[in-house]
């Protein structure tokens, strides 16, 4: 074939794929503005209160004016700074959290570029964006800045384990690596029958992973100031906030996609699956605010403790469990008797170590109440001995 003709199919490949990941942008940029608006209105509806009402119907223009207020601000960067590590930190971690979606199919068709080792590749690109977070840490020359980023790498590389070990269990149930794959191996059952033990610890890690509530320790304004974001401000600050929303967002679409069956649906098939992917991501992403709207914000000890002393082994009986199952080839039911009886007795375990302490000051109280009792009832030997 002449080099000319080569030249044209590549230089033809290259537009497509520009086009491409122009759309994908442009995509997961309206995502985030809806996501911003519906967390708002969400979390007003738990906190019986209306949420954004004034801008435009029903608040719709508040997420425009957030983004333009933030573009507008003014962005100072600190005297004293590493001005390339503080300007290259935001860009590693918004590009981090916009490649993996590169290969995270909404519908078999409905890809940028499908790869063999997808799940893998999403793995891998994900794990890039805690070294933006130290560089933002460090690079702002601010100690409290400093202490968040590496207080944000030690949650996320810890979490980061039992996202890896659920997802090498699923490749494992799938015998691919390929998301589409995954995706054709859930027709019979989804796999969130046969690894229930599996979506809960991928979810609570996921949540970890992109620093939602009650995962949010790393950059608590109560604690650190604001973690490593502390010396950002304008539209450097915004693109944090933007990665941190591409990053639930993406969560969301792992979830549905290995637990949920990705695009599967009743009646829409084919490319219009993605009606189907988007309305259970949305679902999922609902779940999300839900819990950010009702459980209070972890201790870094807690935090840490739960990690490696609950997540991680969990994880790892989850692939061996995995692994007997497939080695066996027991019925699918035996998988999920295992993962089920796994998640309720470790579930039972943590709510009697969560209610401990107020057991214990229950029964104090019980104590102090009769001892107190016993002291003001009447003694009988000293009211015989009135009476005589």
């Amino acid at each position: 074939m002449p080099a000319t003709v080569l030249l044209a199919i590549s230089l033809t490949d290259f537009i497509w794929i520009v086009v491409g990941l122009f759309l994908l942008f442009a995509g997961l940029s309206i995502v985030v503005l809806s996501l911003t608006w519906l967390e708002r209105k969400v979390l007003g509806r738990l906190q019986r209160r209306l949420g954004p009402t004034r801008t435009g119907p029903m608040g719709l223009m508040q997420p425009m004016a957030d983004a333009l207020k933030l573009i507008l601000k003014e962005d100072i960067i600190p005297a004293s700074s590493d001005k390339a590590i503080f300007w290259v930190a935001p860009i590693i971690v918004v590009v981090s959290a916009f490649m993996i979606w590169v290969t995270i199919p909404a519908a078999h068709g409905a890809v940028i570029q499908n790869l063999e080792l997808g799940l893998f590749y999403i793995i891998a690109f994900a794990v890039v964006g805690i070294l933006g977070l130290v560089m933002a840490g460090w690079g702002s020359a601010n100690k409290y800045g400093t202490l968040g980023g590496l207080r944000a790498a030690a949650q996320l590389i810890s979490y980061e384990i039992p996202i890896i070990m659920v997802a090498v269990s699923v490749a494992m149930l799938a015998q691919s690596l390929d998301m589409r794959e995954i995706v054709n191996a859930q027709d019979d059952y989804i796999f969130l029958l046969v690894q229930p033990l599996g979506l809960v610890i991928f979810f609570i890690a996921g949540l970890a992973e992109v620093g939602r509530t009650p995962f949010d320790i790393y950059f608590a304004e109560s604690e650190i100031v604001g973690g490593p974001f502390v010396e950002y401000s304008g539209a450097h600050w915004s693109v944090f906030f933007l990665a941190e929303y591409i990053n639930t967002f993406a969560i969301a679409a792992l979830t549905v996609i290995l637990f949920f069956g990705g695009w599967s649906g009743p009646w829409l098939t084919g490319d219009w699956g993605i009606v189907w992917f988007l309305l259970k991501v949305y679902l999922v992403v609902m779940v999300i605010f839900w819990i950010r709207g009702t459980f209070p914000r972890l201790r870094i000890d807690q935090l840490m403790a739960f990690a490696w002393k609950v997540m991680v082994p969990l994880s790892f009986l989850l692939v061996v469990m995995t692994a007997v199952y497939q080695f066996y080839e027991w019925p699918a039911w035996s998988l999920t008797a295992m993962s089920s009886v796994t998640l309720l007795v470790v579930g039972y375990l943590i709510y009697k170590r969560m209610t401990g302490p107020k057991r214990l000051v229950a029964q104090v109280r019980s104590r102090q109440e009769a001892l107190e009792a016993q002291r003001r009832a009447p003694n009988p030997a000293s009211t015989q001995a009135g009476g005589n």
